[in-house]
Formats: structure tokens, C-alpha cells, sequence
């Protein structure tokens, strides 16, 4: 079943952001991932609010776990990690 990766940021060093974002931006798709929310609109109904937001589809749940544990995404994510606070989630989507 296909899976979504979710992530919200509340981005502290937006340049070194960029810097994750630019190369993200080509892993993400590199294991099968496909952005279908970045940033945009949001309403934020409970919780942390969180500026910055992220979805990705990817064709199954280990496609997108692989993503996140690859060696290509574990070292720009050290990036994300000190330019922002973050939550990153994988669900399963029940088709």
C-alpha cells in the first residue's frame, strides 16, 4: 500500500533550510517519492502550529522508510536538524 511522508517544520536558519530543501528535493523523488504539499495554505486546528509543511507520496511504506534511513538523506537531514524544529511521520495510506 502506498504511504505518506509527512513533515512539519518551524525553520530556525533559513538558509541552511534552503540548503536541505535544494538537496531533499532530489532524494526524495531518487526512492520513489512524490511531493503532492509544499508549504502553501494551511489552517493549523490543534496542536503546535508549524509554518512549514511537507507531503510526499511514495508507492509503499518501505519506500518511504527506506528514503528517510538512506545514507543520501541521513546527511542533508543533519542539515534540516539544526535549521529547524521538525516532526516527520510515515503513515500508511488504506486504500
Amino acid at each position: 500500500m502506498p504511504a505518506l511522508w509527512i513533515a512539519h517544520a518551524d525553520v530556525t536558519d533559513p538558509e541552511a533550510y534552503g540548503r536541505y530543501a535544494e538537496v531533499a528535493s532530489r532524494v526524495i523523488p531518487a526512492h520513489g517519492g512524490k511531493f503532492i504539499a509544499r508549504g502553501g495554505k494551511y489552517r493549523q486546528l490543534e496542536g503546535r502550529d508549524f509554518p512549514r509543511n511537507v507531503v510526499a507520496r511514495f508507492p509503499s511504506f518501505e519506500a518511504a522508510a527506506g528514503c528517510y534511513d538512506s545514507p543520501e538523506y541521513q546527511e542533508v537531514a543533519a542539515l534540516a536538524a539544526g535549521a529547524a524544529e521538525r516532526s516527520v511521520v510515515i503513515v500508511e495510506i488504506d486504500e
